[in-house]
Protein backbone atom coordinates (compact mmCIF):
# COMPACT_ATOMS: atom_id res chain seq x y z
CA UNK A 1 0.00 0.00 0.00
CA UNK A 2 1.85 3.49 -0.38
CA UNK A 3 2.86 5.72 2.06
CA UNK A 4 1.51 9.25 2.50
CA UNK A 5 4.51 10.37 0.85
CA UNK A 6 4.25 8.23 -2.13
CA UNK A 7 0.33 9.32 -2.68
CA UNK A 8 1.49 13.22 -1.96
CA UNK A 9 4.26 12.57 -4.82
CA UNK A 10 1.88 10.92 -7.30
CA UNK A 11 0.01 14.04 -6.75
CA UNK A 12 1.74 16.09 -7.88
CA UNK A 13 2.92 14.42 -10.79
CA UNK A 14 -0.60 14.12 -11.62
CA UNK A 15 -0.79 17.89 -10.93
CA UNK A 16 2.27 18.71 -12.99
CA UNK A 17 0.74 16.94 -16.06
CA UNK A 18 -2.44 18.78 -15.85
CA UNK A 19 -0.31 22.16 -15.30
CA UNK A 20 1.78 20.95 -18.82
CA UNK A 21 -1.53 20.19 -20.60
CA UNK A 22 -3.10 23.31 -19.87
CA UNK A 23 0.13 24.66 -20.70
CA UNK A 24 0.19 23.19 -24.09
CA UNK A 25 -3.54 23.70 -24.71
CA UNK A 26 -3.04 27.83 -24.05
CA UNK A 27 -0.07 27.62 -26.73
CA UNK A 28 -2.83 26.11 -29.24
CA UNK A 29 -5.51 28.80 -29.03
CA UNK A 30 -2.85 31.46 -28.99
CA UNK A 31 -1.59 29.76 -32.04
CA UNK A 32 -4.83 29.32 -33.63
CA UNK A 33 -5.84 32.68 -32.43
CA UNK A 34 -2.17 34.30 -34.62
CA UNK A 35 -3.52 32.36 -37.83
CA UNK A 36 -6.76 33.56 -37.73
CA UNK A 37 -5.98 37.61 -36.94
CA UNK A 38 -3.03 36.90 -40.23
CA UNK A 39 -6.13 35.44 -42.45
CA UNK A 40 -8.79 37.70 -41.28
CA UNK A 41 -5.82 40.52 -41.79
CA UNK A 42 -5.26 39.06 -45.49
CA UNK A 43 -9.21 39.37 -45.84
CA UNK A 44 -9.41 43.45 -45.38
CA UNK A 45 -6.36 44.05 -47.48
CA UNK A 46 -7.83 41.92 -50.29
CA UNK A 47 -11.12 43.47 -49.93
CA UNK A 48 -9.55 46.92 -49.54
CA UNK A 49 -7.97 46.26 -53.02
CA UNK A 50 -10.81 45.35 -54.47
CA UNK A 51 -12.69 48.25 -53.49
CA UNK A 52 -9.87 50.36 -54.98
CA UNK A 53 -9.61 48.59 -58.15
CA UNK A 54 -13.82 49.01 -58.25
CA UNK A 55 -13.82 52.76 -57.63
CA UNK A 56 -10.24 53.34 -59.29
CA UNK A 57 -9.62 50.62 -62.04
CA UNK A 58 -11.37 50.67 -65.51
CA UNK A 59 -13.54 50.47 -66.28
CA UNK A 60 -12.42 53.13 -64.67
CA UNK A 61 -15.27 51.28 -62.33
CA UNK A 62 -17.81 53.33 -60.71
CA UNK A 63 -15.50 56.43 -60.83
CA UNK A 64 -15.86 57.93 -64.27
CA UNK A 65 -12.78 59.51 -64.17
CA UNK A 66 -10.79 56.16 -64.15
CA UNK A 67 -11.72 55.36 -67.67
CA UNK A 68 -12.35 58.38 -70.02
CA UNK A 69 -12.61 55.93 -73.44
CA UNK A 70 -10.02 56.61 -75.52
CA UNK A 71 -9.05 55.03 -79.04
CA UNK A 72 -8.11 51.06 -79.34
CA UNK A 73 -4.65 49.38 -77.82
CA UNK A 74 -1.73 50.60 -80.33
CA UNK A 75 1.46 48.46 -79.91
CA UNK A 76 3.58 49.74 -77.65
CA UNK A 77 6.21 48.05 -79.43
CA UNK A 78 5.69 49.72 -82.93
CA UNK A 79 8.39 52.30 -83.20
CA UNK A 80 9.43 51.54 -87.41
CA UNK A 81 6.52 54.15 -88.10
CA UNK A 82 6.76 55.90 -84.83
CA UNK A 83 7.24 60.29 -84.76
CA UNK A 84 10.44 60.23 -82.55
CA UNK A 85 12.78 63.01 -81.92
CA UNK A 86 15.44 63.67 -79.28
CA UNK A 87 15.48 63.22 -75.72
CA UNK A 88 12.31 65.16 -74.39
CA UNK A 89 10.51 65.32 -77.41
CA UNK A 90 7.33 63.61 -78.33
CA UNK A 91 6.80 60.26 -79.73
CA UNK A 92 3.72 59.09 -81.33
CA UNK A 93 3.13 55.45 -81.53
CA UNK A 94 1.29 53.37 -84.37
CA UNK A 95 -1.23 51.01 -84.01
CA UNK A 96 -3.11 49.07 -86.76
CA UNK A 97 -5.31 51.21 -88.94
CA UNK A 98 -7.01 48.67 -89.83
CA UNK A 99 -8.27 48.06 -85.99
CA UNK A 100 -12.13 48.72 -86.00
CA UNK A 101 -12.92 52.33 -85.56
CA UNK A 102 -9.87 53.89 -86.24
CA UNK A 103 -9.65 56.71 -88.86
CA UNK A 104 -6.12 56.97 -89.79
CA UNK A 105 -4.43 60.44 -90.87
CA UNK A 106 -0.97 59.32 -90.28
CA UNK A 107 1.02 60.75 -87.68
CA UNK A 108 1.79 64.09 -86.43
CA UNK A 109 4.99 65.80 -87.06
CA UNK A 110 7.73 66.40 -84.45
CA UNK A 111 6.50 69.62 -82.44
CA UNK A 112 8.83 72.62 -83.37
CA UNK A 113 7.31 74.50 -80.43
CA UNK A 114 6.99 73.62 -77.13
CA UNK A 115 5.98 77.18 -75.84
CA UNK A 116 3.02 79.89 -76.84
CA UNK A 117 -0.44 78.75 -77.54
CA UNK A 118 -2.77 77.43 -80.36
CA UNK A 119 -6.05 78.88 -81.34
CA UNK A 120 -9.10 76.33 -82.46
CA UNK A 121 -12.22 77.53 -83.64
CA UNK A 122 -15.33 74.94 -83.11
CA UNK A 123 -18.33 75.33 -84.48
CA UNK A 124 -20.96 72.55 -83.32
CA UNK A 125 -24.59 72.30 -83.75
CA UNK A 126 -25.64 73.48 -80.17
CA UNK A 127 -23.04 76.71 -80.60
CA UNK A 128 -19.55 77.92 -81.77
CA UNK A 129 -16.82 77.70 -79.28
CA UNK A 130 -13.23 78.88 -78.89
CA UNK A 131 -10.33 76.26 -77.59
CA UNK A 132 -7.10 77.51 -76.50
CA UNK A 133 -4.25 75.72 -76.13
CA UNK A 134 -1.32 75.84 -74.18
CA UNK A 135 1.65 74.29 -75.21
CA UNK A 136 3.43 74.97 -72.56
CA UNK A 137 1.24 72.73 -70.33
CA UNK A 138 1.43 69.50 -72.64
CA UNK A 139 3.33 69.99 -75.96
CA UNK A 140 2.85 66.94 -77.05
CA UNK A 141 -0.98 66.67 -76.77
CA UNK A 142 -1.52 70.12 -78.22
CA UNK A 143 0.59 69.28 -81.43
CA UNK A 144 -1.65 65.89 -81.76
CA UNK A 145 -5.11 67.92 -80.89
CA UNK A 146 -3.98 70.75 -83.22
CA UNK A 147 -2.60 68.04 -85.61
CA UNK A 148 -6.15 66.39 -86.24
CA UNK A 149 -7.79 69.11 -86.16
CA UNK A 150 -5.47 70.62 -89.25
CA UNK A 151 -6.57 67.30 -91.05
CA UNK A 152 -10.32 67.13 -90.19
CA UNK A 153 -10.16 64.23 -87.88
CA UNK A 154 -12.53 66.05 -85.78
CA UNK A 155 -15.10 67.43 -87.89
CA UNK A 156 -18.88 65.95 -88.09
CA UNK A 157 -17.73 63.63 -84.45
CA UNK A 158 -20.60 63.50 -81.76
CA UNK A 159 -19.38 64.20 -78.63
CA UNK A 160 -20.51 60.60 -77.32
CA UNK A 161 -20.13 60.99 -73.32
CA UNK A 162 -21.51 63.38 -70.71
CA UNK A 163 -21.20 62.50 -67.27
CA UNK A 164 -23.37 64.64 -64.40
CA UNK A 165 -22.26 64.12 -61.00
CA UNK A 166 -21.35 66.46 -58.13
CA UNK A 167 -17.81 67.74 -58.12
CA UNK A 168 -17.77 65.53 -61.97
CA UNK A 169 -19.22 67.17 -64.59
CA UNK A 170 -17.38 66.26 -67.93
CA UNK A 171 -18.28 66.65 -71.79
CA UNK A 172 -16.27 63.55 -73.54
CA UNK A 173 -15.40 64.09 -77.63
CA UNK A 174 -12.84 63.48 -80.08
CA UNK A 175 -14.45 59.89 -81.67
CA UNK A 176 -15.77 60.28 -85.22
CA UNK A 177 -17.00 57.12 -84.52
CA UNK A 178 -19.54 58.48 -81.45
CA UNK A 179 -18.68 55.03 -79.95
CA UNK A 180 -15.71 56.06 -77.17
CA UNK A 181 -13.56 53.29 -78.61
CA UNK A 182 -12.19 54.86 -81.38
CA UNK A 183 -9.62 57.18 -82.91
CA UNK A 184 -6.63 58.25 -85.04
CA UNK A 185 -4.89 55.08 -84.83
CA UNK A 186 -1.70 56.60 -82.43
CA UNK A 187 -1.31 56.90 -79.00
CA UNK A 188 1.21 58.70 -76.44
CA UNK A 189 2.38 59.15 -72.75
CA UNK A 190 0.29 61.07 -70.79
CA UNK A 191 1.73 64.55 -69.63
CA UNK A 192 0.70 65.10 -66.14
CA UNK A 193 -0.93 68.30 -65.49
CA UNK A 194 1.02 70.83 -62.33
CA UNK A 195 -1.42 73.07 -60.17
CA UNK A 196 -3.71 71.62 -57.14
CA UNK A 197 -6.60 72.21 -59.09
CA UNK A 198 -6.25 71.87 -62.71
CA UNK A 199 -9.50 70.39 -63.89
CA UNK A 200 -11.29 73.92 -63.14
CA UNK A 201 -14.76 74.79 -64.80
CA UNK A 202 -13.67 75.47 -68.79
CA UNK A 203 -10.55 73.44 -68.56
CA UNK A 204 -10.16 71.17 -71.65
CA UNK A 205 -8.00 67.24 -70.90
CA UNK A 206 -7.28 64.34 -72.57
CA UNK A 207 -8.77 61.23 -71.94
CA UNK A 208 -6.78 57.73 -71.83
CA UNK A 209 -7.30 53.92 -70.85
CA UNK A 210 -5.57 54.16 -67.22
CA UNK A 211 -2.42 52.48 -68.80
CA UNK A 212 0.45 54.01 -69.72
CA UNK A 213 1.38 55.70 -73.18
CA UNK A 214 -2.44 55.31 -74.07
CA UNK A 215 -3.48 59.81 -75.20
CA UNK A 216 -4.90 59.72 -77.95
CA UNK A 217 -7.65 61.90 -80.06
CA UNK A 218 -10.42 61.91 -77.33
CA UNK A 219 -10.69 64.62 -74.95
CA UNK A 220 -13.24 65.81 -72.13
CA UNK A 221 -14.18 69.23 -71.24
CA UNK A 222 -15.29 70.53 -67.34
CA UNK A 223 -18.40 72.46 -67.46
CA UNK A 224 -17.67 72.39 -63.55
CA UNK A 225 -15.20 72.32 -61.29
CA UNK A 226 -14.00 68.57 -61.21
CA UNK A 227 -12.35 65.74 -58.94
CA UNK A 228 -9.85 64.49 -60.44
CA UNK A 229 -6.20 62.67 -60.23
CA UNK A 230 -3.72 64.50 -61.83
CA UNK A 231 -3.47 61.54 -64.45
CA UNK A 232 -5.25 63.63 -67.87
CA UNK A 233 -2.82 65.88 -69.78
CA UNK A 234 -4.14 69.58 -69.82
CA UNK A 235 -4.16 70.79 -73.00
CA UNK A 236 -5.98 74.39 -72.52
CA UNK A 237 -9.08 75.87 -71.78
CA UNK A 238 -12.43 77.20 -73.50
CA UNK A 239 -12.67 80.75 -73.66
CA UNK A 240 -15.11 81.76 -75.96
CA UNK A 241 -18.46 79.23 -75.80
CA UNK A 242 -18.79 77.33 -72.45
CA UNK A 243 -22.08 78.24 -72.28
CA UNK A 244 -22.88 75.59 -75.19
CA UNK A 245 -21.35 73.08 -73.41
CA UNK A 246 -23.38 73.95 -70.63
CA UNK A 247 -26.69 73.82 -71.45
CA UNK A 248 -25.84 70.53 -73.17
CA UNK A 249 -24.70 69.29 -69.19
CA UNK A 250 -28.17 71.03 -68.18
CA UNK A 251 -30.34 68.52 -70.57
CA UNK A 252 -28.52 65.53 -68.83
CA UNK A 253 -27.72 62.02 -69.97
CA UNK A 254 -29.11 58.96 -71.11
CA UNK A 255 -27.10 57.20 -68.43
CA UNK A 256 -26.00 54.33 -71.40
CA UNK A 257 -22.09 54.51 -70.20
CA UNK A 258 -23.36 53.41 -66.31
CA UNK A 259 -22.11 52.10 -63.70
CA UNK A 260 -18.92 51.91 -65.43
CA UNK A 261 -17.70 54.16 -66.64
CA UNK A 262 -19.86 56.33 -65.95
CA UNK A 263 -22.43 58.89 -67.67
CA UNK A 264 -23.98 58.56 -71.14
CA UNK A 265 -24.61 60.25 -73.97
CA UNK A 266 -26.44 63.37 -73.77
CA UNK A 267 -29.86 63.81 -74.05
CA UNK A 268 -29.40 66.55 -75.87
CA UNK A 269 -27.01 65.77 -78.95
CA UNK A 270 -24.26 67.92 -79.89
CA UNK A 271 -21.64 67.21 -83.11
CA UNK A 272 -18.42 68.93 -83.55
CA UNK A 273 -19.04 70.25 -87.02
CA UNK A 274 -15.40 71.44 -87.84
CA UNK A 275 -12.83 72.61 -85.69
CA UNK A 276 -10.15 74.45 -87.34
CA UNK A 277 -7.14 76.41 -86.31
CA UNK A 278 -7.05 79.73 -86.37
CA UNK A 279 -4.04 81.55 -88.10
Amino acid sequence: MPTSKQKRQAAQRHLQRQLERRAELAKKRRQRNIVLAAALSVLVVLGAVFLITTLGGDDEATDPAASPTTSPPVDPTATTEATTAAPGACTFIAGDPAAPNVTDVGLPPTPAETTGTVELSVATNQGDMVFTLDRASAPCAVQSVEYLASQGFYDDSPCHRLVNQDAFGVLQCGDPSGTGTGGPGYAYAQEAPAGETPYAAGVIAMANSGSPNSTSSQFFIMFQDTDLPPEYSVVGTVTSGLEVVETVAAAGNDGSFEPSPGGGAPNLPITIKTMTPVS
